[in-house]
């Protein structure tokens, strides 16, 4: 039975009492189908279908992925040695997904599965969290083994880089879990929502976390080629250029140039080098020490992303004749300063010294035409 709680429906217990009832009934089809996937599999009809296996045939023909056809298969092959775990399933004790748990896991350690023992873990714990404990279970048993799936996982793993007609990076990859875990462990922290304004979903924060996991928590060290015209924001200028991009716009070249380093190139009319300056950084090494003493976190109101993480920000753009002085600096994280260049977001800083943000202009629906 469902428990009725104060704050709730009468209908809402009733529809969560459905619901279980419902999947249970799912669970004991699913049962059903593992037996008959695996009469298939032993039989040879899948191959006089034209098939390259049982589990190829019950992909196309019931319309599953290939990990459930796989599952229906395992529980299928294995239910001999799963007397006990059939029954709770049977009993609501526990789900069809524990059950395919505990068939793979048979099917990996063979005659060393000790069901008795894991159906007690099974009914304690969530499907999920009922793998990870079998993952345990299998290393107990042959620790050697286990180290060999994990090796071959290792050479599996690989990425690739490709660019999309816009400019966009595309990323596709798989790592291993070690490797995984690692780039997990990095990103986590950088992914986190950035005050109660942030209304980033998590793939964008973890878009955006890994932008910033590249920049190491210091000027990006990228070289961009941008006219004065382009870095002024002028009308009729290019964009800039960078390696491994499409033309950027010149809010994202001004972003850029808020820190880093700048080296004067001229060239005369036929675009040939005519004299190279020397690279000044546009906040010294000095001034940045100073300004992540002093401001110590990123500026935005709301969001505590270290000084560490953040980037030094010109209130008055250099290229408009603004200083480099600690009065007109301020830390931004990446996310925030990009919302001030390209975002249309403004910086005001109030009587009592602090930065209020404020939102770009929205306008709502088309400007009335001539009658």
């Amino acid at each position: 039975m469902i428990q009725l709680y104060p704050t709730t429906t009468p209908d809402g217990a009733l529809a969560a009492e459905e619901l279980v009832d419902l999947q249970h009934q799912i669970s004991l089809l699913q049962l059903k189908s593992a037996a008959c996937a695996a009469r298939l599999a032993r039989s040879d009809y899948w191959d006089y279908a034209g098939s390259n296996s049982a589990i190829d045939w019950i992909r196309f023909n019931c319309h599953l992925t290939d990990k459930a056809a796989g599952d229906l298969v395992a529980v299928g092959r294995t239910s001999g040695s799963l007397a006990e775990s059939t029954q709770a399933m049977e009993a609501g004790e526990i789900g069809y997904s524990h059950l395919v748990v505990m068939a793979r896991t048979a099917e990996a350690t063979g005659k060393a599965f000790d069901e008795t023992k894991l159906l007690k873990l099974a009914r304690e714990h969530t499907p999920g969290m009922f793998y990870f404990k079998c993952q345990h279970y299998r290393h107990s048993l042959d620790a050697k083994g286990y180290a060999r799936e994990q090796a071959d996982l290792v050479e599996n793993r690989h990425l690739s880089l490709s660019a999309a007609e816009d400019g966009c990076l595309l990323i596709n990859g798989v790592l291993d879990p070690v490797g995984g875990a690692a780039v997990r462990t990095a990103l986590e922290p950088l992914a986190r929502m950035a005050g109660a304004d942030d209304e980033r979903d998590l793939p964008r924060r973890y878009a955006d976390a890994l932008v910033e996991l590249a920049h190491g928590g210091k000027p990006a060290n990228l070289q961009i080629t941008a006219t004065v015209e382009t870095v002024k924001a002028l009308a009729g200028a290019g964009g800039g250029e960078m390696e491994f991009s499409l033309p950027v716009s010149a809010t994202a070249v001004q972003r850029m140039a808020c820190d880093c380093s700048v080296m004067r190139v001229l060239l005369d009319q036929e675009s040939v080098v005519v004299d190279v300056g020397r690279s000044k950084r546009v906040i010294s090494g000095p001034a940045r020490r100073a300004l992540k003493a002093r401001d110590g976190h990123c500026q935005w109101d709301g969001c505590d992303r270290p000084a560490s993480r953040c980037d030094g920000h010109h209130l008055v753009h250099w290229v408009n004749g603004g200083n480099t002085e600690l009065s007109n600096l301020i830390l931004l994280c990446h996310r925030h300063h990009w919302l001030v260049h390209e975002g249309g977001w403004q910086l005001v800083k109030t009587d009592d010294g602090k930065m209020m943000p404020v939102a770009p202009t929205m306008t709502f629906g088309r400007a009335r035409e001539p009658d």
